[in-house]
């Protein structure tokens, strides 16, 4: 995971030696903090920012999601003058006229996670990638055929993207049927469970389950346990210490594709300040390589970098 770090900073040709301008604060708005993984992204922002300047300001808020929660935050930001913003957009279109607002203010503005329209640049996982070896790994655990589920969440741009691999994986083999993929399980555990309890409830057979991310993973198993459904493949996406635990107990959860959301939170300050020192990236889109962890490789998976 550090060498995928170092590898796309040589790639946008950042340079941190010398520093045409102070950082002295950072702006963050995040999807939900409720999710250790944007626990993570945001403590890679913060080591990042204090490496440095010791003394930056850095506000980390929590949209949840809510799109006018999220233009209130980043409006705070631009009042109190933060140098850069580090944003992961609730709605990656609607999202640009705050950003053009930071902007015209000389605020340097980068999307995390997820894209956001008009963003200086942006660094987040190939979700595509991500939802591919997921969904890859649960067609061919069962067999190539068989009653399979996308459990959706939130419509931001890397759970679009996860979806949008699954479904190439998928559309393969046509003796798997797509019972659903449209249900918004809320990124979160227990929307997970609800999503899942109706989908047992409908479908008396479910040989596969795609999440989109960690926490509707374990949601999804513990509705299954709940109403004695077995023999479920659930696949999910982050990696995070939480379906490690999952992987390496008796779980339905058999497979995540791991993120590093330490380094993507770095990787982001970095880039910022590289934009204020008026430095030309050469990519403005950096996309961090994900890895499948599984139930046989568990043993050996480092986790997260932090």
């Amino acid at each position: 995971m550090l060498r995928t770090f170092l590898l796309a900073s040589a790639a946008i040709g950042i340079a941190f030696s010398a520093s045409a301008k102070d950082l002295k604060s950072i702006g963050v708005t995040v999807g939900s903090l409720g999710n250790p993984y944007f626990v993570a992204v945001s403590k890679g922002i913060t080591d990042a920012g204090h490496a440095i300047n010791p003394n930056a300001k850095i506000t980390v808020t929590s949209a949840d999601y809510d799109l006018n929660k999220q233009f209130t935050q980043i409006d705070n930001f631009i009042s109190a003058g933060v140098d850069l913003i580090l944003v992961n957009a609730a709605d990656a279109r609607a999202i640009a006229p705050a950003i053009k607002r930071a902007q015209a203010a000389g605020i340097a503005v980068v999307a995390v996670d997820v894209a956001a329209a008009g963003a200086d640049a942006t660094v987040q996982t190939d979700n595509i990638k991500a939802g591919e070896l997921a969904c890859q790994y649960m067609a061919d655990k069962i067999g190539h055929k068989g009653n399979v589920v996308i459990e959706n969440g939130p419509q931001v741009s890397a759970v679009i993207d996860r979806v949008t691999g699954c479904k190439n994986v998928l559309a393969k083999y046509p003796d798997i049927k797509l019972l659903s993929s449209d249900q918004d399980a809320k990124g979160s555990r227990d929307g997970g469970m609800n999503a899942m309890q109706g989908y047992l409830t409908r479908f008396p057979e479910l040989a596969g389950v795609f999440a989109i991310n960690d926490p509707q993973a374990i949601g999804s198993d513990l509705a299954a346990k709940q109403l004695n459904r077995s023999g479920i493949v659930i696949t999910s996406v982050d990696g995070a210490p939480d379906i490690v635990a999952a992987l390496k107990g008796p779980t339905q959860v058999q497979a995540s594709s791991s993120q590093d959301p330490y380094t993507m939170g770095k990787l982001a300050v970095e880039t910022g300040k590289a934009i204020m020192d008026g430095k030309k990236l050469e990519n403005s889109m950096i996309l961090m390589v994900p890895t499948l962890v599984t139930r046989d490789t568990v043993g050996s998976y480092p986790g997260w970098t932090r």
